[in-house]
């Protein structure tokens, strides 16, 4: 069994709260070449610039904290033809944090005045320290697997 990887996903806190609910995640505006870099045991912490997809509000939270259960990135018929995929997470209670308390103690945002930069990728590798400090801030128990490259 390989060791578990951890990862910021970027949505809006709506569509967050819809794949909380739902028991789901889904990237990158539902893409499946992300979703398949990501296997069951991972971790996944999402982060959203606002509220709502392409609208005001912002937000610059991180909005839910999970890990990846078993399987394979899956499609769904959302209607319109639109068919997103999808991977299902079990979401961790959590409380919804502010990014910016944690920026100067984040491995990918610690002196980075460009610390939004790779968000725009929607989906990227973190260190197990970034997600153990996500997930205390986010006051969620989460087993993360530290190593010697933390």
């Amino acid at each position: 069994m390989s060791q578990a990887k951890y990862w910021i996903a970027v949505a809006s806190a709506e569509h967050v709260r819809i794949g909380r609910r739902l028991g789901f995640m889904q990237v990158c505006h539902g893409k499946a070449a992300p979703l398949r870099r990501i296997t069951p045991g991972d971790g996944v912490a999402y982060y959203s610039p606002t509220e709502v997809f392409r609208g005001g509000g912002a937000l610059q939270s991180f909005t839910a904290v999970g890990v990846v259960k078993p399987g394979v990135p899956y499609q769904a018929d959302m209607g319109g033809g639109f068919c997103p995929f999808r991977r299902d997470v079990d979401w961790l209670d959590a409380v919804e944090t502010p990014i910016r308390p944690l920026l100067d103690r984040l491995s990918f945002s610690a002196n980075n005045k460009n610390w939004g930069y790779q968000l725009r990728f929607g989906l990227f590798e973190i260190k197990p320290s970034d997600m153990q400090l996500i997930a205390q801030a986010m006051r969620a128990t989460l087993r993360v697997a530290m190593d010697a490259s933390a």
